[in-house]
């Protein structure tokens, strides 16, 4: 979704290569992505996984990345594949265009809030999200336990969602009706899923969680979800 911001932006929110088992195509024959005895990352979605409006070390993927790294885990750089604005079909367009060849060991998904914004089919949303599910999966070797969800976090609660006359309750009402969605195919795939929904709710009051345009998470507020994340990771890996 492409926002015009009364904060001044223009484009602000949120934001396959086909395997023959994963319904999105990628080319053959696949090779792990995994130099230096370091462990490779995906990360797939829309602006929040990109961080936009903060530095990219301070991405939540990046976060991620270094708070794995404090624990001894060694992690590669990550591979993003994510634009401000991707709804799901986007985002599956997005991961065609890039033609990975590569497998990962860590890949996280997050992705949704464009489709909420909008006003998305929510049964669209839930087809097109299982197919990334199952592209993730294939880009993770084929090992779900190596795939990370994570749910859309709520605009709403931001300034820009305050001032946005689309009501915090009714943004609420939509972003749990996504994540609800999100949530159940990502346990029906066996698939860990971590909740940063209710965190993000925090923005109302405490505003240093949200970056300067006003809208997007700030780094303290990704942190937050990479410590969630941080969990799930190393249970795999420690």
């Amino acid at each position: 979704m492409k926002l015009t911001c009364v904060f001044g932006f223009l484009i602000l929110l949120l934001s396959c290569g086909k395997s023959a088992t994963n319904g999105m195509m990628t080319t053959e024959p696949f090779k792990i992505t995994n130099p230096g005895n370091q462990l490779s990352y995906l990360a797939l979605g829309d602006s929040y996984t990109i961080g936009e409006s903060v530095a990219q070390n301070q991405s939540f993927p990046y976060q991620l990345a270094a708070l794995l790294e404090e624990q001894g885990v060694k992690v590669a750089g990550p591979k993003i594949i994510a634009k401000t604005g991707w709804t799901t079909g986007e985002l599956k367009q997005g991961i065609q265009a890039e033609a990975l060849t590569g497998r990962y060991d860590i890949v996280t998904l997050l992705i949704g809030v464009n489709n909420q914004y909008r006003g998305d089919s929510i049964d669209t949303y839930r087809t097109e999200f299982k197919e990334l599910l199952k592209a993730a999966v294939g880009f993770a070797n084929d090992d779900k336990t190596h795939v990370f969800v994570v749910s859309i976090p709520d605009w709403g609660a931001t300034p820009f969602g305050l001032q946005s006359g689309r009501g915090t309750e009714i943004i609420a009402k939509q972003i749990d009706a996504f994540n609800a969605v999100n949530k159940e195919e990502a346990l029906k795939a066996g698939i860990n899923y971590t909740d940063i929904t209710p965190g993000s709710r925090n923005a109302t009051v405490d505003f240093t969680l949200v970056a300067s345009d006003g809208l997007h998470p700030s780094a303290l507020m990704y942190r937050e979800w990479a410590l969630h994340l941080l969990p799930a990771v190393l249970k795999v890996y420690k």
